[in-house]
């Protein structure tokens, strides 16, 4: 069985928390955390910490925390020539303290604390230094989800910039798209229908085939009716900017 310590206590941290308990292959041995009340609904108060001298000897170490605390954490775990690895998208794996072997665990996902994750259908992203230690992340990768990858580091700031497109900003355009609602007396549910079926043609179609709208038919006049109704000058500007990308995309093809 493998031994696993996890370091942090926010999103991530919590579904990969909830995720080692239900491997069989896994035990989750301890969670070291600078808030113990956000996690002590999740495990035995016995497993947290929050010293770092209290740090048990694993086979992996996993550092769930901030982008720029990973290297402050690693320094402070007080072991030498353990595996350690992050869980970030952008950080490279060099950031790890070089007092330990280095690697990387991106699950490629959203997270919410209040919202539950099938972690069976997450993406992990692996990356380490040799092949052994490759092959022990991938053990632990597997237990928990089906889709498992091995890329390099180039590869993962790539697939980081494209989630945040797909995710961050379309959440964000969802917010417009809400705000829109509100200031109109309209309900935001009744876009849902909508984005659900956006959501679902992109499971079979390419995103050039599953778009539609105004700008893919370079429809001027909708386009323009809908410029004068916004009211927002960043709600303008952001229209401009994607209607036009799409427009540019279209000509390419």
């Amino acid at each position: 069985m493998i031994t696993v310590v996890l370091i942090g206590s926010g999103n991530v941290a919590q579904h990969l928390l909830l995720a080692f308990q239900k491997a069989k292959s896994l035990n989750l041995i301890q969670v070291l955390a600078r808030h113990p009340k956000q996690i002590a609904h999740l495990l035995d108060e016995k497993k947290i910490i929050s010293d770092y001298k209290e740090l048990k000897e694993a086979d992996l170490y996993v550092i769930a925390v901030s982008d720029n605390a990973i290297a402050e954490v690693s320094s402070q775990i007080p072991f030498t020539y353990k595996l350690v690895v992050h869980t970030s998208g952008s950080i490279p794996m060099i950031e790890i303290d070089s007092k330990n072997r280095k690697g990387v665990f991106y699950p490629l996902q959203t997270f919410s604390k209040s919202k539950e994750i099938d972690f069976s259908q997450i993406p992990i992203a692996l990356e380490a230094e040799t092949k052994n230690d490759l092959s022990l992340l991938e053990a632990v990768a597997q237990s928990i989800s089906n889709q498992v990858y091995q890329i390099n580091s180039e590869q993962r700031k790539a697939l980081h910039v494209a989630a945040v497109f797909v995710c961050n900003f379309v959440n964000h355009l969802y917010e417009i798209g809400s705000e829109i609602c509100k200031e109109n007396n309209l309900s935001f549910d009744l876009l849902k229908p909508l984005i659900l079926e956006t959501a679902d043609k992109i499971l079979s179609l390419t995103p050039n085939e599953a778009q539609t709208g105004p700008a893919k038919r370079e429809d001027t006049v909708t386009i323009n009716a809908h410029l004068n109704f916004l009211n927002k000058d960043n709600q303008k500007e952001i229209y401009k900017l994607l209607t036009q990308s799409i427009i540019d995309n279209g000509k390419k093809l």
